[in-house]
């Protein structure tokens, strides 16, 4: 049985990068506040996988595969949805971090072409079958204000951000707004690659002494995509333990 909400049922959202991580728990939470919600992912059996699973909850999840960087299947998938009131962009990628110096362009075209030209094809699409009152929410990362061994990780992120206000300006006249989430470090299978010496020496630097559970940066996204946000456009929220304003001295 679907769990009482605040939002209209009636409601359509599309999460991308939904069958793990982050982008599973922001189509979980949505599904919980009343939303009918599309997870893709390009893990078709995954994301297929967990929606079944949470339709087994009572939450109203369909799933479908889908390549972010493909224009012609994302407006294909668009096309079979009656309507799209909130996007969220959670697809993405990182990489093994390296010095600036040692960087090629291939490196730097792969994680652009995810994290921002998918990003980008996504919303566009969106937007163009999106109603008044409608949400685009993008997941960007504290990282985006800087970071040694990540440049194109970091660059690729604050596109995204700078897209985000530039649409916001855009769109508010359509009454649609466009914000973004910037985590800190979470837990999710990015971390899998860190051996357990670097991810204890990561979490030290965090405020809170360890990562975040996706959980936390679902209810950031939850409130962007809900009617109680009608105010908040073109705004970046760090879910990071205040890590974006500062360390403390040692």
């Amino acid at each position: 049985m679907m769990s009482s909400t605040t939002e209209s049922a009636t409601r359509h959202a599309i999460v991308t990068g939904a069958a793990r991580g982050i982008g599973l728990a922001i189509a979980e939470q949505l599904a919980r506040d009343g939303l009918q919600v599309l997870a893709t992912d390009r893990d078709a059996d995954v994301v297929q996988a967990e929606a079944e699973r949470l339709r087994g909850l009572g939450l109203n999840v369909q799933a479908a595969a889908l390549d972010v960087q493909n224009r012609a299947q994302v407006k294909a998938l668009f096309a079979t949805l009656p309507t799209i009131d909130v996007v969220v962009n959670n697809a993405g990628i990182a990489s093994t971090m390296l010095p600036f110096r040692e960087l090629d362009a291939e490196r730097l075209r792969s994680m652009l072409g995810v994290n921002l030209l998918g990003s980008f094809i996504v919303a566009q699409e969106a937007v163009r079958r999106m109603p008044e009152g409608g949400r685009v929410v993008q997941i960007a990362s504290r990282g985006y204000l800087g970071g040694a061994g990540a440049a194109h990780y970091v660059a690729s992120k604050a596109a995204v951000v700078g897209m985000v206000r530039a649409m916001s300006i855009e769109l508010r006249w359509r009454g649609i707004t466009v914000n973004a989430v910037a985590p800190g470090m979470v837990d999710t299978r990015m971390l899998a690659g860190y051996t357990p010496e670097m991810r204890r020496a990561l979490e030290q630097r965090e405020p809170a002494g360890a990562a975040a559970s996706p959980q936390t940066i679902a209810d950031a996204v939850s409130f962007f995509a809900s009617t109680r946000a009608a105010q908040c456009n073109g705004q970046v929220l760090f879910v990071d333990g205040g890590k974006s304003v500062g360390m403390p001295p040692l």
